[in-house]
């Protein structure tokens, strides 16, 4: 699921309009928060004292955050200790730290001191120690721990780290450590200064890791293994490794050579046959075969018998699939249906049947394609738990609760979605399912998806797939001649409904559309807060869904597959020679692109049963070519 920046944009489309009591407690809180946010500390007690409003704490955080004082100390602690882990405490924790610091109250910061990612803070922890007389070894083994990290340290831990240093707890496996983990991944203008802390004669070391980052075919040059030395070797491993990726023949020549100039454990060997068997399987390699069967068993995880059963699929290997995967648990529902695929296609139907008939159970991709191909019709399971109203009453007045409404109310959606992550995350899977309740109630429909997936509660069916913006999909999709369940899948896969939903590569909106493809599809400029807007977004949205369907002939599997990745790239995925539509999208080599066409049918399916139509979407696939 994608995560959100959360916009201001969309708020009058999903929250009710506020009661004029409720706006005028809106007022009085803002007006509270400004007084304080600059006033005086008998401003902020005054401003307190007559707000009686559920984001008073709110308040109380800003004052604290922006006027700690040693002064103030007992109540600074008190607020922390009743807030302690919600939203509201890391703000004033983080300033009351600072102010502790910058004030040399050692005492004062250790005892306030909570684990953090906060490097400088906790470097500045450990330091107070050492200086009020913490035992030394017990304190510099958690600063190695610190220092051997693969990017550059605050400036705040120099000092720390000097006396870890003078202390002699710097060794050379720990530079060595942070070398790799600079090299690897991390920040690698950082190994030219760590080049100086290795002994002199393995100095070339740091150089040697620094050509191959910038250029993995560096590691198919033996000449550059002076001593094939153990650290040479595992320089060697991490090119190659990366080498397969850009250079799949050259990385095969150097890996041939390398086995055989290191001495490589048997778990080094499988790291490099894992890395191998992916990147030439999910390439269509024609050595793809030979390296997922030199995998051992124990490493095959989901991602790798993927491209083992694509690899297989891909040469219609009916005889491989049936041997790999008969008589082996757990199987997913994907490799069943498949499984069952190459009994049908070795004449094996009743066997065929048998798993497909247990696959049709499940509402799921693979669920309906199963039921599609015996006939059966589809049924959603729709079974959901039970909620209690006493608990549905009990969580409707936790603070956190308040709180969220209410920031929601102000249009402080990130700071609101903080509350609401926190009060669910706390809740017992009971409280949640009444929380889910809550957050249907409001149309916050994103909230409750996300809330009911945390507790496994898939067959919640109408409030996981919710009629969202029925009417403006039924308009548009009507007047864009598509079919509005297309329409709705997509949203709900896209946004699980929410208006403001921006994805990090800034697509917006229920339809998740980027402002160019917007612009394009209007043949015309579009503003960024006109496509938070459910009309505008579903509007062009749609438009867009028409336009690829006519791209691609009337075929809404590669229109699908084109809204996730676009047209041009579905159209160099296409075969020479025609294969089964089912069968084209178990092969779609990007997986992202791959499971989203599953998704969306599944989706599809899914509404298109809740508005009481008959029949399979997922049948039209079974008798569909591509490509050719």
């Amino acid at each position: 699921m994608k995560k959100y920046l959360l916009s201001v944009a969309a708020a009058a489309f999903i929250f009710p309009l506020h009661s004029a009591e409720a706006s005028n407690d809106n007022d009085a809180f803002l007006d509270a928060e400004k007084k304080v946010r600059y006033g005086s500390y008998q401003d902020f007690k005054q401003a307190v004292s007559n707000l009686n409003h559920p984001l008073k704490p709110y308040v109380e955080k800003t004052y604290w955050q922006r006027h700690p004082s040693i002064k103030h100390q007992a109540e600074i602690e008190e607020y922390l200790n009743i807030y302690q882990h919600t939203p509201l405490e890391w703000p004033v924790r983080k300033a009351w730290l600072e102010y502790l610091k910058d004030n040399n109250e050692k005492a004062a910061y250790i005892r306030n001191y909570r684990e953090t990612s906060n490097t400088e803070l906790t470097c500045t922890y450990l330091d107070f120690q050492l200086d009020l007389g913490a035992p030394e070894k017990a304190i510099l083994n958690q600063v190695t721990d610190l220092w051997a990290v693969g990017k550059s340290q605050p400036n705040g831990c120099d000092s720390l780290f000097s006396t870890w240093r003078k202390k002699g707890y710097m060794k050379e496996e720990t530079v060595w450590k942070r070398v790799t983990l600079a090299a690897q991944g991390g920040t690698q203008s950082l190994l030219p200064y760590l080049k100086t802390l290795l002994p002199s004669k393995e100095r070339y070391l740091a150089d040697l890791y620094l050509k191959v980052r910038k250029d993995p075919s560096a590691a198919a040059g033996l000449y550059r293994y002076k001593n094939k030395s153990a650290k040479e070797g595992q320089i060697a491993i991490y090119g190659v490794k990366r080498l397969v990726w850009r250079d799949k023949e050259l990385a095969l020549k150097a890996w041939e050579k390398l086995e055989k100039i290191f001495k490589y454990s048997d778990e080094e060997k499988a790291d490099v046959y894992y890395t191998f068997a992916l990147s030439l399987a999910s390439s269509g390699h024609k050595q793809a075969s030979f390296w997922l069967n030199k995998v051992p068993k124990e490493r095959l995880d989901s991602k790798l018998i993927q491209w083992q059963l694509g690899n297989m699929l891909k040469t219609q290997d009916w005889e491989g699939i049936a041997a790999f995967f008969t008589g082996k648990e757990n199987l997913s529902l994907g490799q069943q249906y498949w499984l069952a695929y190459s009994y049908a296609q070795r004449g094996e139907q009743q066997k065929a049947d048998d798993i497909w008939k247990k696959v049709a159970a499940n509402r799921d991709y693979y669920g309906f394609l199963a039921a599609a191909r015996l006939g059966l019709p589809v049924d959603l399971n729709n079974q959901p738990l039970a909620v209690d109203k006493v608990l549905v009453d009990k969580v409707s007045n936790a603070p956190g609760f308040k709180r969220a409404k209410a920031l929601y109310d102000i249009e402080r959606f990130t700071s609101a979605r903080r509350e609401w992550n926190y009060l669910t995350d706390t809740s017992s899977d009971e409280e949640k399912l009444a929380a889910s309740q809550l957050s249907t109630d409001l149309g916050w429909h994103d909230s409750t998806i996300f809330t009911l997936a945390k507790i496994k509660a898939w067959d919640n069916v109408e409030q996981r797939f919710p009629f969202a913006f029925q009417d403006v999909f039924e308009r548009y999709s009507k007047r864009s001649k598509i079919d509005v369940a297309w329409s709705i899948a997509i949203a709900r896969r896209e946004s699980s409904f929410a208006p403001d939903a921006r994805s990090h590569a800034n697509a917006r909106g229920l339809m998740q559309l980027l402002p160019s493809t917007a612009e394009y599809v209007n043949k015309g400029s579009v503003t960024s807060s006109r496509l938070y807007q459910p009309k505008t977004n579903i509007r062009l949205g749609t438009s867009y869904l028409q336009y690829l369907k006519k791209k691609n002939h009337g075929n809404e599997v590669l229109a699908t597959a084109s809204y996730n990745a676009g047209y041009h790239r579905i159209k160099r995925w296409l075969p020479d020679d025609a294969i089964p539509a089912e069968l084209w999208v178990e092969l779609i080599p990007y997986r992202e692109t791959r499971d989203y066409v599953k998704n969306v049918f599944a989706y599809r399916q899914v509404y298109h049963t809740r508005m009481g139509r008959e029949g399979n979407v997922l049948a039209p696939l079974l008798k569909m070519k591509m490509g050719g």
